[in-house]
């Protein structure tokens, strides 16, 4: 009787790279089959370039242009570079003078952190991607300024130049501007002492696309005093007259701190209420409100400092600020027109100016005439600031105009 063989079963090791049978069971007939089924052998091929290997692993290479947005991963921070992740054949990396710009924003990154930023060079002679943060940083800076305007808080600014206008500042390396309006009283006309300093400001305005940023110092330091304006404002009508200083000037007008303690106290209801002696309303005196003459430069009337009347021809409710006149204290000159200057009256006046169609003679502040050049003899010659003689024709009270022809010295030739 021969022996049975036994069946060897194979090592692990001679079963690479061969193929792997897989044993089904089947019921057929309540009996149990054994069914071999040869599976495809599994072959693994080796990247043989970079191609084929960014194709297996599905990894992709980025392109890159300067002035590129591109957003990556910090992955390392030290004391003079960043790099960054950003999905090219080598990291990005920020330093140099985009580092030194960027330390506060960086100084608030960590690795893993996502961020964007712009490429400076796609590749430099060291083979390394220059990013910056500057555009980021920026971004940054904006949000800062709008999250202020929301909350009111207060930030510090450093004083670096002063013009008629108000001070430009800087904060965090960007320009800002205090109008001289929005100073409070104890830098009314003082504002050159903060030249160079820092000092507490709020954020009123903020328009990116403009570059503007508006901040107000007397926000912070008369805060109290504006919490009492509505009340002030309320009690304030169309027509009244108030005395106030200047405290800016503007090539469009004036502008003026109105004081209304008396108008304040007119007001007062209850012996509770407590008012501030000296509460202040800003308001504007335009150009065209400083004078019945025709004003040129607001800064040749007054300066900041000065003491002036005001008065109130309109409110402003929502900026909280009057509009006022400074001529309109007196009369206009052109209403009783007609009884100072009748037509065929011969008047005096100074010649203003010299026009292409004719010579514009004043006689009051307000009222001016005009000679027109088709009356002016081809040999006579003026010059402004002369003072001449000359006859009204005609008057035109409504349009304010006023039609003149010269007065000649001689006496006309008489024919017989």
């Amino acid at each position: 009787m021969a022996a049975k063989k036994e069946k060897v079963k194979p090592c692990k090791a001679s079963l690479r790279g061969k193929k792997v049978v897989k044993k089904i069971v089947e019921k057929k007939k309540g009996k149990k089959v054994v069914k071999p089924v040869k599976s495809k052998t599994l072959k693994v091929k080796t990247p043989q370039t970079m191609e084929e290997l960014l194709k297996q692993t599905g990894y992709v290479l980025k392109g890159l242009k300067r002035s590129q947005l591109v957003e990556g991963v910090v992955t390392d921070i030290t004391k003079k570079m960043m790099l960054v992740d950003i999905g090219a054949k080598t990291e990005g990396v920020v330093l140099g003078k985009e580092f030194e710009i960027s330390k506060d924003m960086i100084g608030d990154l960590a690795v893993g952190d996502t961020l964007q930023a712009n490429v400076v060079m796609p590749e430099n002679d060291r083979g390394q991607i220059l990013l910056s943060l500057r555009q980021a940083a920026m971004d940054k800076k904006w949000s800062f300024f709008d999250q202020l305007l929301k909350t009111g808080e207060s930030v510090k600014v450093s004083g670096l130049e002063v013009n008629k206008g108000g001070i430009i500042v800087r904060i965090q390396g960007v320009r800002g501007f205090v109008p001289s309006s929005q100073f409070g009283r104890q830098y009314l006309g003082r504002m050159d002492e903060l030249q160079n300093k820092e000092f507490d400001v709020k954020v009123i305005e903020v328009d990116r696309k403009k570059n503007r940023l508006i901040f107000s110092e007397k926000a912070v330091s008369e805060q109290d005093a504006l919490a009492q304006q509505k009340k002030a404002l309320g009690l304030v009508k169309k027509g009244d007259e108030l005395e106030g200083v200047v405290s800016g000037i503007m090539p469009f007008g004036v502008f003026v701190r109105a004081n209304v303690k008396s108008k304040i106290a007119k007001g007062k209801t209850k012996k509770t209420d407590k008012i501030d002696e000296e509460l202040f309303l800003e308001g504007l005196v335009h150009i065209s409100e400083i004078s019945w003459e025709k004003v040129e430069n607001p800064g040749t009337y007054y300066k900041a400092g000065d003491k002036i009347k005001v008065k109130v021809i309109g409110i402003d409710e929502k900026s909280g600020r009057l509009n006022l006149s400074i001529k309109q204290l007196g009369d206009d000159p052109w209403e009783k027109i007609t009884d100072k200057y009748s037509e065929g009256a011969k008047v005096k006046g100074k010649i203003t100016k010299l026009a292409a169609f004719g010579a514009f003679v004043n006689f009051e502040p307000g009222v001016d005439g005009l000679i027109h050049i088709s009356k002016i003899p081809a040999e006579k010659e003026f010059k402004a600031g002369q003072t001449i003689e000359c006859f009204v024709e005609s008057v035109d009270p409504e349009n304010r105009r006023m039609s003149l022809s010269l007065a000649l010295l001689e006496k006309p030739v008489e024919y017989k």
